[in-house]
């Protein structure tokens, strides 16, 4: 059995699985590198006074713009109680106030119900509450900064895995749980491995991918040093902290209800265009709260701000949009099963539905450790039929020649201009043809992320409507008869209306 990634999607999975068969795990990096170890706010879960599941869920919902799905979000709202069990069982000491869990509210939920740990450093802790049990655990295998280049199949399913150096390793079973794309993108919050690869090695092995246009903007990067920046989590506005132009005017008064609490696409593109607008960043204030309040519970956010010479506490902090989490990716049900027998993919770089159009704030840690377990239990069982949708041909990595880092920069560059807060057929049409024209990298990472910028690019035009964080100039409304779902067999789109993603192990 091998799990590829080793983030908190890839770890959850892992540790249940090697209850019952030897695992594998494949990390490009250090073990629990990654965009897990990097979340700031928390793990979403109805565990407050007055809070309930379908409270969780109908907030999801209403984040996922129309596009969520429904089954989805009750199922994985209903696992998060279960998860914060599990992950304090495993060592992870979520903050508590007087006695009780500490629960801080993020932006579009109605209540405050996302646990945390070191107050600003939540996935740094359960990242190395994991990584300390799978290194010690005598039926895991680490392979460290060792990357996967291929998913072998053939018309049984998955047969093996072959990594960049020529080796293959054996097998009927394999866990995608790379993480996410964000370096699709100039500008990101996430780290450097963020490069699609879920994504590209589950479309090369013929699985569907789905709803590749979505891709959330996080409206508060620093504006300060260089991509990846560093994240001003949600929770510092959940705390009080509130954005201004440079003229001092609020910017989020009459953009919505919740003002600065608002869904991360709203608040996003208003941040992108009032800097737009003014030629100024945007900065978030916390000058009107207690300054040793704010520093005890944001340390890791005051030290970010303070490498750049910023007292998070009382001076006014840049802030950009960037490229934060893609709801898009390796089409899956409700037990982690892609559409490839013997291929399961969790975490980010999966699509259950559960995010629909825009993910609701502190969802993406509870989805990773959820979907982890969902497809660690249905390993155990035996697995069974994949799930339902397209099949493509698989078409293995061939190496071109073109520059990988060439590549990787160009890429960004182009998808944050044409593909970015703000889309319209006529940059996304340079975008793809700018795409087209870059020569084929020497390298499968590279190659995976020219590929799956391609994708998205022309998901992004298919979609001729504004949902969530998917805007469009040139078609600024919602479109009531596009509120479905869309998978990708190479670059066959399919409307998944009636996809049946309900079963739950």
């Amino acid at each position: 059995m091998v799990v590829v990634g080793s983030g908190l999607a890839g770890l959850s999975a892992a540790l249940r699985i090697a209850a019952h068969r030897e695992v594998v795990i494949v990390t490009k990096g250090a073990l629990g590198d990654g965009s897990s170890s990097w979340a700031q706010g928390g793990i979403a879960a109805a565990l407050g006074p007055g809070d309930t599941v379908q409270a969780h869920a109908a907030d999801t919902l209403a984040a996922g713009a129309g596009l969520s799905d429904a089954h989805a979000a009750d199922a994985v709202c209903a696992d998060a109680p279960g998860v914060i069990a599990d992950l304090a069982v495993l060592g992870v000491a979520f903050d508590r106030d007087h006695g009780h869990l500490a629960l801080a509210r993020e932006g579009a939920h109605a209540l405050p119900r996302v646990a945390h740990v070191g107050g600003d450093a939540t996935g740094r802790h359960v990242i190395d509450a994991l990584a300390l049990r799978a290194r010690g655990h005598e039926h895991i295998t680490v392979l460290e900064q060792a990357r996967v280049d291929d998913v072998l199949v053939d018309d049984r399913g998955v047969r093996g895995v072959r990594l960049a150096t020529g080796e293959v390793l054996c097998t009927d079973r394999v866990v995608l749980a790379t993480g996410g794309s964000g370096h699709l993108f100039a500008r990101t919050t996430n780290p450097v491995g963020a490069t699609a690869d879920g994504p590209a090695l589950a479309r090369r092995a013929g699985a569907a991918l789905a709803d590749m246009e979505m891709v959330q903007f996080h409206p508060t990067a620093l504006a300060a040093g260089t991509s990846p920046l560093a994240l001003v989590s949600e929770a510092v506005r959940g705390a009080g902290g509130m954005l201004y132009d440079c003229h001092g005017e609020p910017v989020m008064a009459g953009v919505h209800p919740m003002g600065d609490l608002g869904p991360r696409d709203v608040v996003a593109r208003a941040v992108f265009r009032r800097a737009r607008e003014t030629r100024h960043d945007v900065v978030m204030s916390m000058a009107h709260l207690d300054p040793d309040r704010v520093h005890a519970r944001f340390p890791e956010v005051a030290a970010l701000c303070a490498a750049h010479g910023i007292d998070l506490a009382r001076d006014p902090v840049p802030v950009t949009p960037a490229a934060h989490y893609g709801m898009g990716g390796v089409l899956t049900d409700l037990r982690g099963r892609t559409t490839v027998p013997g291929l399961w993919a969790v975490g980010e770089c999966a699509c259950t539905g559960l995010h629909g159009a825009n993910r609701l704030a502190s969802n993406g840690l509870l989805e990773a450790a959820a979907l982890g377990r969902r497809a660690a239990d249905d390993v155990a069982a035996g697995g069974g039929a994949p799930a339902p949708g397209p099949r493509a041909e698989a078409v293995p990595f061939v190496p071109g020649r073109g520059d990988g880092g060439a590549v990787r920069d160009a890429v960004g560059r182009i998808m944050w201009q044409h593909c970015g807060l703000e889309r319209d057929a006529d940059g996304l049409a340079q975008a793809i043809a700018a795409l087209d024209a870059l020569p084929r990298p020497a390298d499968a990472e590279a190659a995976g992320l020219l590929d799956i910028a391609r994708l998205t690019a022309l998901a992004a035009n298919a979609r001729e409507e504004s949902r969530g964080a998917h805007f469009r100039t040139d078609f600024p409304e919602t479109d009531p008869s596009q509120a479905h779902r869309t998978c990708w067999a190479a670059d066959t789109p399919t409307a998944l209306p009636s996809i049946d993603l309900t079963e739950v192990a």
